[in-house]
């Protein structure tokens, strides 16, 4: 069974109040959606670092997020993980500010995950820097990661069969 890395932002659009953004509230339409319809399909992991972010804010809202959370295997952290965040910032490929986000990527990658669930598409899911974070992956030799959003796996209504 395929692993998935469930990075922060799944969780806190999965569990946010209804927006009247209507980019944010598709977001969380697609986040919910994910978590509903496909997770069963896959093996979930995510990391300290989401349970921490996940844990900050509004208590109520932390708790939910949590919640969700809640009974899901933590990757371990390493030296590794570090090694690599710090190259994706020192090429960057992640800019110093989000080393958290390098650190979601360096521990989805060393952990061996399939797929880095995220809705981040600042500073992870960014087809701009997404050939070389794949390129660095490869260079540490790490097993191939696809970064990828709920969107890329629930499809929509223009797909071609």
């Amino acid at each position: 069974m395929d692993t998935v890395y469930i990075e922060t932002s799944i969780v806190s659009h999965a569990t946010a109040w209804p927006s009247k953004d209507p980019v944010i509230a598709v977001l969380q339409q697609q986040a919910m959606q994910w978590w509903n319809d496909e997770r069963k399909n896959y093996r979930l992991v995510t990391s300290q670092f989401v349970i921490d972010e996940a844990a900050d804010g509004d208590a109520e809202a932390a708790r939910l997020r949590l919640e969700m959370l809640d009974g899901i295997p933590l990757l371990l952290h390493s030296d590794r993980v570090e090694q690599v965040a710090e190259d994706l910032i020192r090429r960057s490929l992640v800019p110093e500010k989000a080393k958290l986000d390098a650190l979601h990527i360096a521990s989805a990658a060393v952990g061996g995950v399939h797929y880095l669930l995220t809705q981040n598409c600042k500073h992870i899911a960014n087809a701009h820097v997404l050939p070389r974070v794949y390129d660095l992956l490869d260079e540490f030799g790490l097993p191939r990661l696809l970064i990828c959003t709920p969107a890329e796996f629930l499809g929509g209504p223009n797909d071609v069969e």
